[in-house]
């Protein structure tokens, strides 16, 4: 008898931690872009899409600017180049190596498509366009 109730239990605990598990796998909740990331949202919105989150440190430890910036066609800016997902599936831009074999494929929409919706295309949280625009001239009379 106690070991039917000991089984019974033990079957109980591994389907609420099978259930925890799986919820833990299907469950994505929105990314938010941490600092250096680059946010791509060029076609995202139009397309009831999320922004792209790209891990531009995350590749940049692990690649020299060489590979994307030269070898890719990268241009230094955050929405410079005009990409879109025919591009990628035709192995351009990110699809040189997010083709299933080097890195995964573009099949799970979520894993870049991550970024919170009506984010404007930028480098997240960067001082560049502090840096960039211009100090308001102060009128002294």
């Amino acid at each position: 008898m106690q070991s039917l109730i000991r089984r019974t239990l033990m079957s109980r605990m591994l389907l609420v931690w099978s259930l925890v598990l799986a919820a833990t796998f299907v469950y994505t909740r929105p990314a938010m872009a941490e600092y250096g990331d680059v946010v791509i949202n060029n076609y995202s919105d139009a397309a009831g899409m999320r922004p792209v989150v790209f891990a531009h440190w995350f590749h940049r430890v692990r690649f020299t600017c060489k590979v994307c910036h030269a070898d890719l066609g990268f241009k230094f800016k955050a929405g410079g180049n005009q990409i879109n997902m025919l591009k990628i599936i035709d192995g351009k831009y990110c699809g040189a190596c997010h083709n299933g074999s080097i890195a995964w494929s573009v099949s799970n929409c979520n894993l870049c498509h991550s970024g919170k919706p009506g984010t404007p295309t930028q480098v997240h949280e960067s001082t560049l366009q502090e840096l960039a625009t211009p100090a308001k001239a102060t009128v002294t009379k």
